[in-house]
């Protein structure tokens, strides 16, 4: 892939770190797997490990923008946010060791149940306005969530937004705030990772080859991805689109299963 194309697929990853509150992982994975075919199954690990410094950029860019009275429904959530961390840097290491093939499944497999669970149970695709009789207001989330989001997410390099968003959607936010708390959510999770994946070690494979990265990260791959998303992140957050909560969601689930058969036929 050249850089244009990866910049144009930048632009993509912009617009679901602001409408879905994916970082730029959730996307970036199967395309830095694509761009990295030529490593064999060394691209799975190269993909989750730039997929997380995409994140980082993204989503502190992307936390920066958001408005403050959006973060603070972030409020008792502070030992969350060391846990995230915590769990990130499990999963960051484990991906050393995981044999790529099982990984790449294991990422179609929770994507896809994930798209499952929310079509088929209730609270998400549906819920009743916070604040009314039927709906207590807003909550956060448990901390004791964290470590595991964090290891899972960082393992899968999915970033943690295919769990927080749901998570935050059930615990009483409209779309339109879940997707946004998910990006300083994604951060705990991705910065962590992001030190791990750059301290590590160049697969065999890529050092034959001579691809340039730094520790397990494409930085050709994760800097043209930026590139075409951080101008779309920016313009996004000053003038957000109006989704009404039911299409957002929907939109979201849709997602989901576009990026689950995407890494389904990613060549191995």
């Amino acid at each position: 892939m050249d850089v244009m194309t990866l910049t144009a697929i930048g632009l993509l990853t912009g617009a679901t770190t602001v409408l879905f509150g994916f970082g730029g992982g959730f996307v970036a994975v199967p395309i830095v797997v694509w761009a990295d075919a030529a490593l064999g199954p060394a691209a799975l690990p190269v993909a989750t490990a730039t997929s997380a410094l995409v994140m980082v950029v993204s989503a502190a860019f992307a936390t920066a923008v958001t408005p403050r009275p959006v973060l603070l429904a972030l409020r008792g959530t502070g030992a969350l946010l060391p846990l995230l961390a915590a769990g990130a840097c499990a999963g960051a290491y484990a991906t050393r060791f995981a044999p790529p093939e099982p990984v790449r499944w294991a990422f179609v497999g929770y994507v896809a149940l994930t798209a499952l669970d929310l079509l088929l149970r209730p609270g998400f695709l549906r819920t009743t306005r916070p604040g009314t009789e039927s709906s207590p207001l807003p909550r956060p989330l448990p901390a004791t969530a964290g470590a595991p989001i964090g290891a899972v997410a960082a393992f899968l390099g999915v970033g943690g937004s295919v769990m927080t968003v749901p998570a935050l959607r059930r615990a009483g936010h409209p779309m339109r705030v879940a997707t946004a708390l998910a990006n300083p959510l994604t951060l705990a999770v991705a910065l962590p990772a992001a030190v791990v994946s750059l301290a590590g070690s160049a697969p065999p494979a890529a050092t034959a080859a001579g691809t340039g990265l730094v520790g397990l990260v494409d930085p050709y791959a994760a800097g043209a991805l930026l590139l075409g998303a951080l101008p779309v992140i920016a313009v996004l957050r000053r003038r957000p689109p109006r989704i009404p909560d039911r299409v957002h969601a929907c939109a979201y689930l849709g997602l989901l299963g576009v990026v689950a058969l995407a890494m389904a036929l990613t060549p191995a």
